[in-house]
């Protein structure tokens, strides 16, 4: 943060998760390695290194019957090395997303997305992709008005799909 590293008793991108679950009143499913990442940010960042030059998947936990089932997925992850974590891609490529819309969401240190909006497309071209939020993790905390600011296309959506007004 801010140039530092700063050890968090709550990861960035979950606060994030929070915020968009409170907002829309959905419930916020944490995809969790079956081998924990290391906790210290140098090690950690080694690890993402490896795993994206070699593409290596990481395994993950069983997550609920609901998202599978669900049509609309709020996906979250932090920007690791220029793009998603390669446990989300293990997750996309697991999961059916043909018939979801995706709404993405990342958190960052100033590079936004980098590559994630292209693998996205790439892993799930049969997807509908949604317009994307990027939040500076030193920003989180105050991130209140960008999120109900970009989940305002969700809402647009939801009366669409369900006739009203």
């Amino acid at each position: 943060m801010n140039g530092k590293t700063v050890e968090l008793e709550e990861g960035n991108t979950q606060v994030i998760a929070k915020k968009i679950g409170d907002e829309v009143h959905c419930d916020v499913v944490e995809l969790s390695p079956l081998e924990n990442y290391p906790k210290r940010y140098p090690e950690m960042v080694e690890v993402a290194e490896k795993e994206r030059q070699n593409q290596d998947r990481s395994l993950f936990h069983k997550l609920p019957e609901e998202v599978e089932n669900d049509r609309i997925l709020f996906l979250g992850f932090p920007n690791w090395c220029g793009g998603m974590p390669m446990i989300v891609a293990n997750f996309l490529e697991t999961y059916e997303m043909s018939d979801k819309i995706i709404y993405p969401f990342c958190t960052h240190e100033g590079s936004a997305f980098g590559n994630s909006l292209f693998e996205l497309k790439k892993l799930c071209p049969q997807t509908r992709i949604m317009t994307g939020l990027a939040v500076h993790g030193s920003k989180v905390h105050k991130a209140d008005k960008a999120v109900k600011n970009w989940l305002i296309q969700y809402e647009k959506m939801e009366e669409q799909y369900h006739g009203k007004k």
